[in-house]
């Protein structure tokens, strides 16, 4: 499958080969058939940047490549610089469209291929690139293969430590019952998106663990009510432990949901249905919030050993397990983001308006000032970074769900509290804003590595969405912490890992665009929502709305719905199917690349 596809060229008239060159220094010819007859005159090689109106890589590339001193001596000195608009020119994308936008092809006055490139390349790579071709023109091992000109990851753990992280974490796997660690047994939420992750990338090793995990853990969900057990233990995935708690519930409802839109096992379709089922009828409160936990035993005389083992009719006839019934943000946080995924699915519309209710009950009741939220009614000491950077989250999850902007700006607004008052100014972030008492240990709120897993998850996913460096640079201030947190230790710890490789890279870019009432972006939508990536910005530009809040990426008006996927510095052409856009993206979801260089 190509990045491009061929239209009218009727269609191709929409686009304009854009001004970008009047602030460059380099010089540009057009695309003719005698190029290579001058190029052959002046003994000079060509190269080809191939890129559209749309495309913000092309845009990126030529405010700094190519106005870079060195790139405009080098061209100047032994090049035909060419610029060509992939949508004018119907042939030349045709040919080079595996390459994506921008592309880059050096040739010899021949008309014979030397190297070509896709994505963007900084002006550091591109000099390179321009001088080994002038020191030695014959063709490079770029002919037949897919490079991208992507810089070095920005990547805080050494590769020694990150090497230690992955054996350790390999090792924590127990190969013949599934599942991270041998005594108790659950879903690891970190090491089941690492897991996914990888899988996602291709490897075979992480699809088999992960899947095994999810089967032997369908062993915990409980056959009557729905929900899910705690833990299990003794080694076995069926000496359960009947607490049912909210953060087990949102994590398992989400990774059930989003592993059966990656394999389409209808097993983890029925684990994700029954886990919601119980939610919705034993956690979900009048008030359309989610409470806390329900109890494993039923009383004293009747452990959940007894109590569930019975049928519903005598569970009923005993009584009901005591259910925590207070209301916090962070468990709603949890909640939402388990339901979002589960909405991305299925489609179920209950699922859209509960997720949504509860957001509205937890804003209308647990709001500070400037975008923050209280843990519960009565809190003792706090704010806590959980409940706001949880609720954040959850914020990102439903704006991917919806494509709403209200719940964008929430997201953003939880991240400027989360910055506000929980950064510590010497590293990392503070778990609580106040601190448990004035004297020992107690007098300076605590550092926890989960915390700075997940702010620097959420605030480098809000950069991605908003294009601040503020969110970025802070998002980089929690993982610093990590890498120093992480120094001395030598367990498991995958969220370290989640967070290192995805500040490096980009995440999958799905936008629809066109209008929320148009039925086929609805369908677009609707497709990319399901679409199983596990690093995901998913936008739904409505030329109605205005501008996105990123604008990186400059969408034409196609006059019809369609979607574009543009991300690992690459953009792709279009797709105006759900068939499109699946191939579209897998096929970018496989040269995902570092995205950022490190900073240390």
């Amino acid at each position: 499958m190509k990045f491009v596809r061929i239209l009218a060229i009727a269609m191709a008239a929409l686009f304009v080969t854009p001004a970008l060159a009047a602030d460059s220094h380099a010089k540009w010819s057009e695309w003719h058939e005698d190029i290579f007859t001058k190029a052959t005159a002046e003994k000079r090689f060509v190269i080809l940047d191939l890129e559209a109106v749309w495309c913000h890589w092309c845009h990126v590339m030529e405010k700094t490549t190519y106005a870079d001193k060195k790139v405009n001596e080098l061209l100047a000195s032994k090049y035909i610089a060419v610029r060509a608009d992939q949508d004018a020119n119907p042939d030349l994308s045709s040919r080079y469209g595996d390459w994506g936008w921008p592309a880059t092809i050096i040739f010899g006055p021949d008309g014979n291929e030397i190297a070509k490139f896709r994505g963007y390349i900084e002006p550091e790579r591109m000099a390179s690139i321009l001088q080994a071709v002038i020191d030695d023109p014959s063709p490079g091992p770029s002919i037949g293969q897919t490079f991208s000109g992507a810089p070095a990851a920005q990547k805080f753990l050494t590769k020694e430590k990150r090497d230690e992280l992955i054996a350790g974490y390999d090792a924590s796997y127990e190969e013949k019952l599934g599942g991270w660690g041998e005594n108790q047994k659950y879903i690891d939420s970190d090491s089941m998106d690492y897991a996914m992750l990888r899988a996602e990338s291709g490897d075979q090793q992480a699809t088999k663990r992960a899947r095994q995990t999810l089967d032997a853990a369908i062993a915990l969900i409980d056959p009557v009510w729905g929900g899910v057990y705690q833990y299990s233990e003794g080694g076995s995935w069926t000496k359960a432990h009947f607490e049912k708690i909210m953060s087990f519930h949102g994590q398992y409802l989400r990774q059930y949901s989003q592993a059966y839109a990656r394999w389409n096992d209808p097993k983890y379709l029925k684990a994700a249905q029954d886990i919601e089922r119980y939610m919705i009828s034993m956690l979900l409160g009048p008030e359309g919030a989610f409470y806390v936990s329900q109890d494993a035993d039923l009383n004293r005389e009747v452990d959940g050993h007894a109590f569930y083992a019975l049928d519903d009719a005598g569970r009923r006839k005993l009584g009901m397990p005591r259910i925590d019934k207070n209301l916090y943000a962070r468990e709603n946080g949890w909640a939402i983001s388990g339901l979002a995924a589960f909405y991305n699915v299925t489609k179920d519309a209950k699922a859209l308006e509960r997720m949504e209710g509860a957001a509205r009950w937890v804003i209308a009741n647990r709001s500070l000032p400037n975008g923050g939220f209280s843990h519960g009614a009565k809190d003792r000491g706090g704010p806590f970074l959980g409940d706001t950077a949880t609720m954040g989250q959850a914020f990102l999850d439903l704006y991917g769900a919806t494509g709403n902007r209200e719940w964008l700006t929430a997201a953003g607004k939880a991240g400027d509290f989360v910055i506000a008052n929980f950064k510590d100014p010497n590293g990392g972030f503070f778990t609580s804003k106040t601190a448990e008492a004035k004297v020992g240990v107690f007098a300076k709120p605590a550092r926890l590595m989960e915390d700075q897993i997940l702010v620097s998850r959420f605030l480098n996913l809000l950069d991605h969405y908003f294009g601040n460096e503020t969110y970025h640079d802070n998002a980089v201030h929690a993982v610093k912490y990590l890498t120093a947190m992480t120094a001395e230790l030598v367990r498991p710890l995958p969220g370290v890992l989640l967070a290192d490789d995805e500040i490096a890279i980009e995440p999958t870019h799905i936008t629809i665009v066109g209008a929320k009432t148009d039925t086929k972006a609805r369908e677009l939508h609707a497709f990319a929502r399901a679409y199983p990536a596990r690093y995901k910005r998913l936008e739904w530009l409505d030329p109605r709305e205005g501008k996105l809040p990123n604008p990186d990426v400059e969408y034409p008006d196609l006059g019809k719905a369609a979607a574009f996927a543009c991300s690992n510095r690459i953009c792709s052409y279009p797709s105006f199917s759900e068939k499109e856009l699946k191939e579209t993206v897998e096929q970018m979801s496989k040269l995902k690349k570092p995205q950022r260089q490190s900073s240390n």
